[in-house]
C-alpha cells in the first residue's frame, strides 16, 4: 500500500510536511473509545467526526493538510474503527454526544473547533447546540433535518451487501462501484483502514455488524428538534454540501444557511455525500481559510 502522503502529493492535496498520526485511547463509563491525533497539542485543537460506516482514517487526507497548524483529533465513534462495539447496541444520537462529551474533557482544550460529515454532522451539530461554551466553530458536512430519501437508500443499499470477501482488491472493487469517480490509487491507500480479517480469514467492514441489519431502523435526530438545535447554535458555522450530493438537497442547504445565526453555505464540486473522500483538495480549500480565519491564523500559518 503506498504511504498516505504519497498518495496525498499525487493527488494535490495540500499538506507541509509528513505528519504521522498517534492511535490513543479514551475510557469512558460505558466503553473504551480511540482517537488519532495529528499535530502539536500546543495548536489550536480540531475535532473530526466521521460519517456512518465510517472510520477516524476517513480524515487522514484533511488531518494531514491541517496538522501544521491544527491539533487535529479524529474520533472512531462508537461500533466503528477501533472504538469498542456498544454491548446494547446503543448507537444514538444521544449517545454519539455523550462520547464527544467525554472526549472534549478528556482533551482539556475546549472551546474547539469541531468538524462532523453526515452522521457525525448530526452529532457535531446538535452536541454544539447543547454544549454552546465547548465549542467555537463548527463545520457541518453534507447533514441536515431532512435527507433526500434516493440518497439514504443508496447508502442503505451498500452496507448491508454482503461483507464477508476473500480479498482486499474485491473490497476495492465494492468500494469503487460505490464511489466510481475516486481514483483506484486513493481506495487502495484507505481500504485497509475500514476492514480487518476474521477468524475464518475473510475479509470484513470494521463497524459493529448490527448497524448493517436492515431490520434496524436508522433514526437520526428527529427533524423538528434538528431544526430547533441549528437555531440555537451560537457560535460561527460553515456549512459545506456537496455539489453532487443526494442525501443533502440544495433547498435544504439555503435553508439551513438562512435559519442559522452566523452561517456561511459552500458548495464542493466534483463532490458527493462524502465530501472529503470525493473532493479532498476541493473541501480542505473550503475548510481551511475558514479556519484560519476563525482561529486568527495568517495563510502563511503565523498568528
Amino acid at each position: 500500500m503506498p504511504a498516505l502522503h504519497e498518495t496525498a502529493a499525487e493527488m494535490g492535496v495540500p499538506f507541509t510536511a509528513v505528519f504521522e498520526p498517534l492511535q490513543k485511547e479514551l475510557k469512558t463509563p460505558e466503553l473504551t473509545m480511540r482517537y488519532l491525533e495529528w499535530g502539536s497539542q500546543e495548536s489550536p485543537t480540531v475535532v473530526l467526526l466521521h460519517g456512518f460506516a465510517q472510520t477516524a482514517h476517513s480524515w487522514d487526507f484533511v488531518a494531514l493538510s491541517l496538522a501544521d497548524r491544527y491539533h487535529v483529533v479524529s474520533l472512531d465513534a462508537r461500533g466503528h474503527g477501533d472504538s469498542d462495539w456498544a454491548p446494547d447496541a446503543a448507537y444514538s444520537t444521544a449517545d454519539h454526544r455523550r462520547d464527544v462529551q467525554a472526549l472534549v474533557d478528556h482533551l482539556g482544550s475546549s472551546p474547539i473547533a469541531v468538524i462532523g460529515l453526515s452522521m457525525g454532522g448530526g452529532t457535531a451539530y446538535s452536541y454544539t447546540a447543547e454544549k454552546p461554551a465547548d465549542i467555537s466553530a463548527l463545520v457541518i458536512v453534507d447533514a441536515g433535518p431532512s435527507g433526500n430519501p434516493t440518497g439514504q437508500k443508496r447508502i442503505g443499499d451498500f452496507v448491508e451487501l454482503p461483507d464477508e470477501l476473500d480479498t482486499l482488491d474485491e473490497f476495492i472493487e465494492r468500494i469503487h462501484t460505490y464511489v466510481p469517480h475516486r481514483p483506484i490509487e486513493q481506495l487502495r491507500s484507505t481500504v485497509i483502514n475500514n476492514v480487518r480479517q476474521n477468524e475464518a480469514g475473510k475479509w470484513i467492514w470494521k463497524y459493529d455488524s448490527v448497524l448493517r441489519d436492515p431490520a434496524r431502523p436508522r433514526s437520526g435526530i428527529p427533524s423538528e428538534q434538528a431544526w430547533s438545535y441549528l437555531k440555537n447554535i451560537q457560535c460561527p458555522t460553515l456549512l459545506i454540501r456537496g455539489a453532487d450530493s443526494d442525501v443533502l438537497t440544495a433547498d435544504t442547504a439555503l435553508k439551513m444557511e438562512q435559519i442559522m445565526r452566523d452561517c456561511t453555505l459552500i458548495t464542493v464540486g466534483k463532490a458527493g455525500h462524502l465530501v472529503p473522500g470525493d473532493n479532498p483538495v476541493g473541501f480542505i480549500s473550503a475548510v481551511r481559510p475558514w479556519l484560519d480565519r476563525m482561529h486568527g491564523i495568517q495563510p502563511g500559518g503565523g498568528a
